[in-house]
């Protein structure tokens, strides 16, 4: 069908389904002489192929839009389909909510945008949207594809001694090779008259990777540089190509060993819809479940290392405590504490006997006494509270810019779930709240958190309560050549997001995975400046960052040149010292 809308421009248009919404009509219209090709990828998936030029005022339009208050740019994906199409592409994702709650409404668009293979740039729009910063920055890094105007195009992901002109993800690059150039380190200088504080890049309190460079007058932080993706394992090379659909599934588990069948879920969903397959709603229960279990888990595991860096051990000991039945439970129901393994392109492997639904209804129910009994103790406890109220607060406006999502958005009046706003597995069949605060304090993180596992308590209490019989699993069979689809889940630290575009023989061209960390860890600088030194363990410690790390920090005094390191140990105890002080 030609589209008329596009002056005939569209190769393979599906004009009536593309125009059934009105923000989309009239994108459609404003836009129509800069879109080539439109196409509905699924029920709520749309693809337009645009002109380059026109991307940063496509992507404004949508994110800046004041009738769509909570959408915003979800991801940039790069791809070389020199291959395919004789060009590389840079893709925008808009997570469009027309109306927070009604999934009916609710959308995904990609923008999707040809780049010359001799000559890949496209403008930046990083300078306007600081949620681009990090999507512009990486696709410069592992395709080379030159976002120009972009404020800060030092390297992302690759080490600094990478060799200029050699691009990971670049199709006829080897994955085996491992360039070295001569070592260097760029770092974004501090402000005049401050002191540095490096964290990192082992990170003081999570065992994971990361280096914050803290710029600091007396004891105020007032400028931060972020250094991190010490520990790419470049799964989205080893995914393209080489594996088969299904086992991709098992790679994509392994992203994250706190959040994995978010992740497995996500992976998932992507080839299902692509695949055009809806699988049985058995299976959507238990993804359900398991989504929730592994919610509840992370939380609680979080809660913890909150009460520990702000003096108040005892909380500590409560919240790995009510943790330890979640693990022991999510063991019984799939065999393995985590990385479930269950999860499988068409449904789940495993399905849950009746007995096991009653241990669960009765381990979940005395779950919820434990929750609301540490939530008391927590909220009583002076320390605490005091240590997390007004502390690294993130406005609402900072958090929209950044596309900040998961609880860190929500405690700071980000009204976002896609959970309830684009429901997937047996969301849509169950009855939840979304708990909003908007004082984007660490407590708020805190209270967020806490409502959302007793939340979750009751979506798993429903889903066990409500859950269909039937098959767990449909069979898919061969998958269409070089597709395009996304897979989403809420994980616990927000949006999880995985593009598939097909390849032959049922392999992957292309798979890019976004993690919700990814977003909300551009932001963490904001949130930290304006409090002490002390805050900064617990204000970073406060977004869950998912990133490996050692504890050692150096302070250096940029007037005398001395240098002090501090053990993680040593460095908590800044933190720790300070909430003795407001007991």
């Amino acid at each position: 069908m030609e589209c008329s809308v596009c002056a005939g421009g569209c190769k393979s248009a599906e004009v009536e389904d593309v125009l059934e919404d009105g923000h989309l009509r009239r994108f459609v219209e404003k836009f129509k002489e800069f879109i080539f090709e439109c196409k509905k990828l699924t029920r709520n998936q749309y693809l337009f192929v645009v002109d380059k030029n026109a991307l940063p005022e496509m992507v404004l339009y949508w994110h800046n839009n004041s009738e769509l208050k909570e959408t915003h740019f979800s991801m940039g994906i790069g791809t070389d389909e020199r291959s395919i199409a004789g060009k590389f592409a840079y893709a925008p994702v808009i997570n469009v909510t027309v109306e927070p709650g009604n999934g009916d409404k609710n959308y995904w668009v990609i923008l999707k945008a040809y780049l010359d293979e001799d000559n890949p740039e496209f403008p930046s729009i990083a300078a306007e949207l600081p949620a681009a910063l990090w999507a512009e920055r990486e696709v410069y890094d592992l395709l080379g594809l030159n976002p120009k105007g972009h404020p800060d195009l030092r390297r992302l992901v690759l080490p600094e001694d990478w060799p200029e002109g050699v691009y990971p993800l670049r199709k006829d690059h080897d994955y085996k090779a491992s360039p070295m150039d001569t070592p260097k380190c760029y770092y974004k200088p501090g402000p005049p008259d401050t002191m540095t504080v490096p964290i990192g890049p082992y990170h003081l309190a999570l065992d994971e990777p990361a280096h914050f460079r803290i710029f600091v007058k007396g004891e105020t932080v007032v400028d931060v540089d972020y250094r991190g993706f010490y520990s790419h394992r470049g799964v989205e090379k080893i995914g393209e190509g080489r594996l088969t659909y299904n086992q991709v599934l098992f790679i994509a588990e392994r992203i994250c060993g706190i959040c994995g069948f978010q992740h497995s879920t996500s992976y998932a969903q992507a080839v299902e819809n692509i695949a055009g397959v809806e699988i049985p709603e058995r299976a959507m229960y238990i993804r359900t479940i398991m989504l929730e279990l592994e919610r509840i888990h992370s939380h609680m595991l979080w809660a913890g290392v909150a009460a520990h860096l702000t003096g108040f051990d005892t909380g500590f000991m409560h919240a790995w405590r009510v943790r330890e039945p979640v693990m022991w439970l999510a063991e019984r129901l799939t065999g393995n504490r985590k990385t479930y393994g269950i999860n499988i392109v068409g449904g789940v492997r495993r399905d849950f006997l009746d007995y096991r639904k009653e241990m669960i209804m009765e381990k979940i129910k005395e779950l919820r006494r434990q929750v609301e009994e540490f939530i008391e103790i927590a909220t009583g406890t002076a320390t605490f509270v005091k240590r997390a109220e007004g502390v690294g607060i993130l406005p609402y406006k900072v958090a929209k810019a950044y596309s900040v999502l998961g609880p860190n958005g929500r405690a700071s009046g980000r009204n976002i779930d896609v959970r309830r706003d684009q429901p997937f597995a047996a969301y849509k069949d169950l009855d939840f709240k979304v708990p909003v605060y908007k004082e984007g304090d660490v407590l708020a993180r805190f209270l967020i958190r806490m409502d959302e596992v007793l939340e979750s308590i009751w979506i798993i209490e429903q889903a066990i309560d409500q859950m269909p019989g039937g098959d767990v699993f449909v069979p898919i069979g061969e998958l269409p050549e070089y597709e395009e689809g996304l897979g989403y889940s809420e994980a616990p630290r927000g949006e999880v997001i995985h593009y598939v575009m097909t390849d032959k023989k049922n392999k992957v061209y292309r798979w890019k995975v976004r993690a919700p960390t990814y977003n909300n860890l551009p932001a963490v600088p904001e949130m930290l400046k304006g409090y002490s030194v002390a805050d900064a363990p617990l204000i970073i410690a406060s977004i869950d960052p998912c990133y490996s790390c050692t504890e050692r920090v150096q302070i250096v005094d940029v007037e005398t040149g001395k240098a002090k390191i501090l053990n993680e140990q040593q460095f908590n105890m800044l933190s720790i010292e300070k909430g003795k002080g407001v007991a």
